[in-house]
């Protein structure tokens, strides 16, 4: 173990239902989920919002949500800007992976998620990971394929996600960028 993981604080759930604000828990390591996100990124979030829940109407099992828990274990607590499940949640929190998540960018979040939230979502075998730039407008689709995630795609104006039995829907992700 190094000096530094030695020493560095560690919680689990527990500790986390009792913080104020917004965080995230990455095995025991807290994150501040702030400030709040900018303009771009909530207009972005609320028109691929848009596009998924016309997609979804089709679907019935299959359900997009804003930021909610999704407890992976008791030290990882994590909350994706957008995610798609398609089993019911039956607990005040997901306990289970969803079948694709939304991940928005901004300066103070990129590098954790592309990297711990991605290698933590491929782990979960989550089989859509969505990055999105704002600043770049740019819209990355991954796709775990086998053991790993593949990038399968970038700014399409269409794509066709395969999210369960019988719930396969074209999105438009050429209308996100205002």
């Amino acid at each position: 173990m190094s000096i530094a993981a030695k020493y560095r604080p560690y919680y689990k759930y527990e500790d986390y239902c009792q913080w104020e604000g917004r965080w995230e828990l990455i095995e025991g390591m807290p994150y501040a989920m702030s400030p709040a996100p900018v303009p771009a990124h909530q207009s972005v979030s609320t028109l691929l919002s848009f596009e998924f829940v016309k997609a979804l109407k089709k679907c019935k099992n299959c359900k997009l949500f804003q930021p909610l828990d999704w407890k992976i274990k008791e030290d990882t607590i994590v909350q994706p800007d957008l995610l798609i499940v398609c089993e019911k949640i039956e607990k005040k929190f997901l306990d289970f992976p969803p079948v694709l998540i939304v991940e928005i960018l901004s300066p103070s979040t990129a590098s954790k998620d592309r990297g711990e939230k991605m290698e933590l979502y491929q782990l979960q075998k989550v089989k859509y990971y969505l990055i999105v730039d704002p600043q770049f407008k740019k819209l990355e689709i991954y796709e775990y394929i086998n053991t790993q995630y593949e990038p399968v795609s970038v700014n399409p104006e269409m794509y066709h996600f395969i999210l369960h039995d019988n719930c396969t829907v074209d999105v438009n992700l050429l209308d996100i960028w205002e």
